[in-house]
C-alpha cells in the first residue's frame, strides 16, 4: 500500500492493484459486465480497524495476515465493514432480482425514465439445460440437437417480438402518435433484458455474496458474475482477504453436531503420532483451535 496516490492528489490509502482494475469492465455472459468504480481501503485496513489504529500501523505484513485470518475464521467480521467497494453491474433483470436479495445499497437504471437498449440474454448452447426432476431450482442434462436449436430460436424470436412491441408502444420515432408512457410500455419486456445498477458494498457483505453466489449450487448466470468478481477484481485488490475467504468460506465445510461426533470417533482410531499437521498447513493458534474442537487429537499429532 502506498501513502499517496501516484498523482500525489490524495493522502488516503491507495491499493495499486485496485487502481489497476478501476473502471475496467470485466465481461460476463453475452452482453453483461461488472466494473469496480470506487473503493476504500485494502487488506491492511482490516487488521488496523480491529486494532483501532490509524494509517499503516506498527505491525508486520505477517502479523496483519495472521490477525485477518483469525477474524474471518472466527467470524469477527465487523472490521471487514471498514473496507468498501462500489461496482457498476450490467446484467439480465432475473439475475438482478437474485442479486438484490443481498441487502446492500443499489441504484438501478429506471425504465420509467429511460428507454432500455435492445439487449437480451440468450444462453450459450452449453447452458441450455433441462429442469432437474429432483431439485426444483436445479438443472439437469444439457439439451442437444433439434430440441436445443428449437429452444434457442424460440428465445431469440420471443426477445425480438417483445422489443418490437415495446418500441411500438413507445412510438418515440412516430410524430403522428403520442405513444404509451415508458413506465407502462416496459410491461411487455421479459426478465432476460439487461438492466444496470451501481452497487455499494462492504468487504464483509461482499464475502457473504461471493460465498453464496460462487457456490456450485448457485444458478450459473449469477455464479458467472461472482466468479468474475473473485478472479478479476477482489483477488488482485484484497489478496490476503481472499486467501482467507477460500480457506474458511468458499472451500471449507461445516459439520452438524452428529457429523462432528462421527469425525471425533474416527479420530480416536488413528494411531498416536500418525498425523503431521504441517502436511495440512496447520500451526499455531489455528491448530490449537482444532485441538479444542476434537478432544484427543493432540496425541495423534507428530511433535
Amino acid at each position: 500500500m502506498n501513502d499517496t496516490h501516484p498523482t500525489g492528489r490524495t493522502r488516503r490509502p491507495v491499493s495499486e492493484a485496485a487502481e489497476a482494475v478501476l473502471y475496467r469492465p470485466v465481461e460476463v455472459l453475452d452482453h453483461g459486465s461488472v466494473t469496480l468504480i470506487d473503493y476504500m481501503g485494502d487488506d491492511e485496513s482490516i487488521p488496523n480497524a480491529a486494532r483501532m489504529s490509524y494509517g499503516r500501523g506498527t505491525r508486520s505484513v505477517s502479523d496483519n495476515e495472521a490477525l485477518l485470518r483469525y477474524l474471518i475464521r472466527n467470524k469477527h467480521e465487523t472490521p471487514l465493514e471498514m473496507v468498501q467497494a462500489k461496482f457498476h453491474v450490467k446484467l439480465p433483470i432475473f439475475v438482478a432480482r437474485q442479486w438484490m436479495r443481498h441487502r446492500n445499497s443499489y441504484n438501478e437504471l429506471s425504465a420509467r425514465y429511460s428507454v432500455l437498449d435492445r439487449e437480451f440474454y440468450i444462453p450459450a448452447p452449453e447452458h441450455l439445460a433441462a429442469q432437474s426432476r429432483t431439485n426444483r431450482q436445479g438443472r439437469a442434462e444439457v439439451l442437444e440437437g433439434e430440441e436445443a436449436a428449437r429452444v434457442l430460436d424460440l428465445l431469440k424470436a420471443e426477445s425480438a417480438r417483445q422489443y418490437a412491441s415495446y418500441t411500438d408502444l413507445l412510438a418515440e420515432e412516430d410524430e403522428d402518435r403520442d405513444g404509451l408512457t415508458r413506465e407502462l410500455a416496459r410491461m411487455c419486456l421479459g426478465t432476460n433484458i439487461y438492466t444496470q445498477f451501481v452497487w455499494s458494498v462492504s468487504a464483509r457483505a461482499l464475502l457473504n455474496f461471493l460465498h453464496l453466489r460462487a457456490d456450485a449450487h448457485a444458478q450459473y448466470e449469477i455464479r458467472a458474475y461472482a466468479t468474475a468478481i473473485i478472479d478479476e477484481i477482489a483477488t488482485p485488490w484484497l489478496p490476503i482477504t481472499m486467501r482467507a475467504f477460500a480457506d474458511y468460506l468458499r472451500d471449507a465445510v461445516s459439520l452438524s453436531r452428529q457429523q462432528a461426533d462421527l469425525m471425533r470417533a474416527l479420530a480416536a482410531h488413528v494411531p498416536d503420532g500418525a498425523i503431521d499437521p504441517a502436511d495440512f498447513g496447520l500451526k499455531g493458534r489455528e491448530l490449537r483451535e482444532l485441538m479444542d474442537k476434537v478432544p484427543g487429537l493432540e496425541a495423534k499429532l507428530k511433535g
